[in-house]
């Protein structure tokens, strides 16, 4: 079946989304990609709500904006990893996740069912509700010893198989720490360093790297999951209170916060990179300067449209009736079904659940080699 997947990431400027072909072959799901694209936000949608009103309204238009992405595209069903608002995590445990874009009218507009909301059951059986990103990579990486994926987005994450198992984890900031010093520097003129051309022009500020690894999340064991609720511009200017440096510096901080964090959970492995940090050039070789990093476009899954091929893989197992989560990575309870079904313009008609285990992923017929 052709699957559209959407996602729009903690960063908030965009909804990704990606169309892919699927199949069961065996215990193997085969995707073959079929194409991707990014829908910037309109100007004003980035505003956080402050009302119940707001609230109200964001998520009807971002509904309406996941709608007017997918509704380019032919496919059988859409699954949509929506908007994350807000991620609440307490002393270690997530106690509630909301997703963003409300998925009656991407059914209303494109007629198709829509598989959204997949976090919180997860949430719900003990379990961050993150990364779900470990859910592809898992099933990509089977057989591949000693490597790392690797997502940069707002926030980064990993996923590794280890001799005794799934390790996978939010590793801290991605683009978010960054994306919130630009934003006040420009005074909200520019909400990134494009190219990172600020940051190459700077230097590490050593005391501000000293007190930024010092936040209590880097030495809290996994499954843990963060967000920009966490990592935020009050954050930093917390961090940062009472010390003084140029711009380009404190980007060139930043920057380095986010390599090192990385590194730590890719040490001694090949780390396959994907997400918008990819083509930040300045992070990219802190982290060639600290590990072996390759790019998923050289196993056949494109870097920029990874994480909405993830959410069309998670709405594809959902719709087979096979669990979506990695209990490993997320510190559920066990295997669950994920997200909830809203109907499209005809009955719904699920296929018979699978009866065989999804063990592994192979992307159009390329087989991942070391």
């Amino acid at each position: 079946m052709r699957v559209i997947g959407l996602i729009s990431g903690t960063s908030m400027d965009a909804v990704d989304v990606a169309v892919g072909d699927f199949e069961l072959d065996g215990g193997t799901v085969v995707l073959t990609p079929v194409v991707h694209a990014e829908h910037p936000f309109p100007p004003g949608l980035r505003t956080p709500p402050r009302s119940p009103r707001d609230l109200c309204l964001l998520d009807t238009r971002l509904g309406r904006l996941f709608a007017a992405a997918a509704g380019n595209h032919r496919a059988d069903l859409v699954a949509s990893l929506g908007q994350t608002v807000h991620h609440h995590v307490e002393d270690g445990r997530c106690l509630g996740t909301l997703q963003l874009g409300q998925p009656a009218w991407i059914a209303e507009a494109t007629g198709l069912p829509v598989v959204a909301d997949f976090r919180v059951r997860d949430v719900a059986a003990g379990g961050q509700g993150a990364p779900l990103a470990s859910t592809l990579d898992v099933l990509w990486l089977a057989g591949l010893p000693d490597t790392t994926a690797l997502n940069i987005g707002g926030i980064a994450n990993i996923t590794r198989t280890t001799p005794s198992g799934v390790l996978a984890y939010d590793t801290g900031p991605g683009n978010a720490l960054l994306d919130a010093a630009m934003t006040a520097l420009s005074g909200g003129l520019r909400t990134y360093d494009v190219d990172g051309e600020l940051a190459a022009r700077g230097r590490v500020h050593e005391e501000l790297l000293t007190r930024l690894l010092a936040d209590p999340y880097y030495a809290a064991p996994p499954p843990k999951s963060t967000g920009k609720e966490h990592f935020d511009r009050a954050y930093l200017d917390r961090v940062s209170e009472g010390l003084t440096m140029p711009a380009e510096d404190l980007l060139a901080t930043l920057t380095e916060l986010t390599a090192r964090t990385v590194a730590a959970g890719c040490a001694g492995t090949t780390v396959i990179g994907s997400g918008g940090g990819m083509r930040n050039p300045v992070l990219v070789r802190s982290l060639k300067d600290k590990v072996d990093l390759r790019t998923s476009d050289e196993y056949g899954l494109p870097a920029d449209g990874k994480e909405a091929y993830l959410a069309a893989l998670l709405g594809f197992l959902t719709w087979h009736g096979l669990p979506a989560n990695v209990p490993a990575a997320t510190g559920a309870a066990g295997p669950r079904l994920l997200g909830s079904i809203t109907p499209g313009r005809t009955p719904l008609r699920l296929p018979d659940p699978a009866d065989v285990p999804v063990t592994g992923l192979r992307v159009g017929g390329h087989r991942a080699r070391g």
